[in-house]
């Protein structure tokens, strides 16, 4: 599009080993939705079905940043290959289905490189694996980690002699409290070497109205991809969740210049969730916090990556989405 930041996680989704996905996921539901307000990590958003589900949302014509983000990558990845001459190694950290990826490889005009790909799910690395089989210059490895451990891991098979790009696309940075998005990017930096780099895809601020369209948006998918943590809640742990009881809900909280995603009680009721052993029980309108999105300024970017030891090589805006790429060195 997170409540809780935990996306680096080491144990975070472990879909290799369904038995510790469930184990993870029953200890999150028994945590958090104890807490007041309740909420769930962001990340049991995105099985199977919830990723073709966000698929399915970038396509939408109010959730823009996707098709901005591919239109700056095709247009400028000549760019960013030429800034980066010496490159060896990309790590992708969160590689969705590996589009906006093949348009930056394009642009490296036949290079020899090493793709790693980072990420908890083992679907969207063999759907990236799939898109970049066409690109023979590319050796692609996958990582189905967490970001943290994922990136550690593939800095830690880096050849002896190149530069290393990270890729953090798609607003993800968006998905982190703004403290954790700049520990974050601190722990990025003390992975790389000088010479490295980061290419950072962010949201800008935009009217509230065009956010609550992207985040709530007519044809109900938004809806369907936030509900479908309860289908999975039910499906996994044996809770009895009545889907048709919560209202999803997007909320623009301009004070911390955050889309919220919420699933809204629509009356009071219990609800039990066996695998987790907890019955939670909820008041009407009360609901589950389920993701968060920041958005940024421009400035806002290179000032927080700044501080985290990068000095802005380039910066791309798409002006109609509100869309921003941007081109970090090691400083």
């Amino acid at each position: 599009m997170t409540p809780a930041a935990d996306t680096d996680d080491p144990a975070a989704m472990a879909a290799s080993d369904p038995a510790r996905a469930r184990r993870e996921l029953a200890a999150d539901v028994r945590r958090d939705l104890r807490r007041d307000p309740k909420q769930l990590p962001a990340k049991h958003l995105y099985d199977a079905l919830g990723l073709h589900l966000f698929e399915a949302i970038c396509h939408l014509p109010w959730y823009k940043i996707t098709r901005a983000e591919h239109a700056l990558l095709a247009r400028f990845a000549p760019a960013i290959s030429a800034s980066l001459r010496e490159l060896a190694v990309i790590v992708e950290l969160g590689c969705g289905s590996g589009t906006k990826l093949a348009l930056l490889a394009e642009g490296l005009r036949g290079r020899d490189v090493t793709v790693r790909l980072v990420d908890v799910s083992a679907t969207a690395i063999e759907l990236t694996q799939r898109t970049l089989a066409r690109l023979p210059n590319l050796a692609v490895v996958g990582h189905q980690e967490s970001y943290g451990p994922g990136l550690r891991a593939a800095i830690a098979e880096r050849p002896g002699r190149g530069s290393l790009l990270v890729l953090f696309l798609g607003s993800n940075i968006g998905n982190f409290h703004h403290a954790d998005a700049e520990a974050f990017l601190r722990d990025i930096r003390r992975a790389l070497h000088a010479g490295d780099a980061l290419l950072l895809g962010a949201d800008l601020v935009k009217p509230e109205r065009e956010l609550l369209l992207a985040y709530d948006d007519p044809l109900g998918l938004t809806a369907a991809f936030d509900k479908n943590v309860l289908r999975r809640v039910n499906d996994e742990l044996g809770a009895d969740f009545d889907l048709a009881a919560f209202e999803h809900r997007a909320v623009w909280n301009a004070a911390a210049s955050r889309i919220e995603m919420h699933l809204v009680s629509r009356c009071a009721q219990e609800v039990r969730v066996p695998a987790a052993e907890i019955v939670v029980r909820f008041r009407a309108g009360e609901s589950i916090w389920t993701e968060s999105s920041y958005k940024y300024t421009p400035e806002g970017l290179v000032t927080m990556a700044g501080a985290a030891g990068f000095h802005c090589l380039e910066q791309w805006i798409e002006p109609d989405a509100r869309c921003a790429l941007m081109l970090f060195a090691v400083r």
